[in-house]
């Protein structure tokens, strides 16, 4: 797989192989940054990570409980804040250059599915 271009309402997720640094894209509808192989495995990870904490805690909220949580690695830093089955997510890159952006709540869930399905690794 050479090229990969994944999109959706409020996102986009992209790889690209037989780029020399900035093989990964993440994005929403108003930005997106190119991110190094090891980002973006790190976003990767950490998103699902996020993901499966969120569903865990989900049984110890109250419907209307709001929650927030954080995952990082020297590389990249995601939270997730809001409900445990809709929440908004932001995240930064802090290797080299640096970038920051966010996604709807209603974006999430589609991205989350994307990275899911990514065979890149």
């Amino acid at each position: 797989m050479a090229r990969l271009l994944k999109t959706g309402s409020g996102w986009r997720i992209g790889w690209d192989s037989s780029a020399p640094k900035f093989k990964g894209l993440v994005g929403a509808d108003e930005w997106a940054v190119e991110l190094t192989e090891a980002e973006f495995h790190d976003f990767c990870r950490l998103l699902t990570q996020l993901s499966q904490t969120l569903q865990h805690t989900a049984g110890e909220l109250m419907d209307e409980e709001k929650i927030a949580c954080e995952l990082e690695s020297s590389l990249v830093w995601l939270e997730a804040e809001g409900y445990a089955h809709a929440y908004t997510l932001r995240l930064m890159v802090s290797s080299g250059r640096k970038a920051e952006g966010a996604w709807a709540a209603t974006a999430v869930i589609g991205l989350l599915q994307a990275v899911h399905t990514l065979d890149v690794f």
